[in-house]
């Protein structure tokens, strides 16, 4: 598996509820974002064309505990790592930290699909993107 992908964040005010304490919401959204990013930098997407196939990764699941608070202004870290990969789904394991304190972890499954003019089809994880997602560079 590769080595964790790490990003941060600042909290900003519309990330916040009325106690200035980040939205349980946006800690799914912070873990997407910082998944995108881990696939960009191995020259990876969640939708992206190869072979005259369009590719796309839908989520299957999603779920993040939480233990301590963030607030408006702080400065998180973001810790991604692949935990899973298998025939046609990959799992992503999220960790928040602020000064190497974790607080929440989750994860983001997602499902490889061909997308096409009748939708999309669960389809098996294809080779050049498994090299890529798994080569650590």
């Amino acid at each position: 598996m590769p080595p964790t992908y790490q990003t941060s964040r600042r909290v900003e005010f519309a990330d916040t509820d009325m106690a200035g304490i980040m939205h349980f919401a946006r800690f799914f959204s912070f873990m997407e974002e910082a998944e995108h990013e881990m696939l960009r930098s191995r020259g990876l997407s969640v939708i992206m064309q190869h072979e005259g196939k369009k590719y796309g990764f839908p989520r299957v699941a999603a779920q993040c505990e939480f233990s301590k608070p963030l607030r408006f202004e702080e400065v998180v870290d973001i810790h991604v790592t692949l935990s899973r990969i298998g025939a046609k789904a990959l799992t992503f394991s999220c960790e928040f930290k602020r000064g190497g304190e974790v607080l929440a972890r989750g994860s983001i499954t997602t499902c490889c699909c061909l997308v096409g003019p009748e939708g999309m089809k669960a389809t098996p994880i294809p080779e050049f993107f498994r090299e890529r997602l798994t080569s650590g560079s």
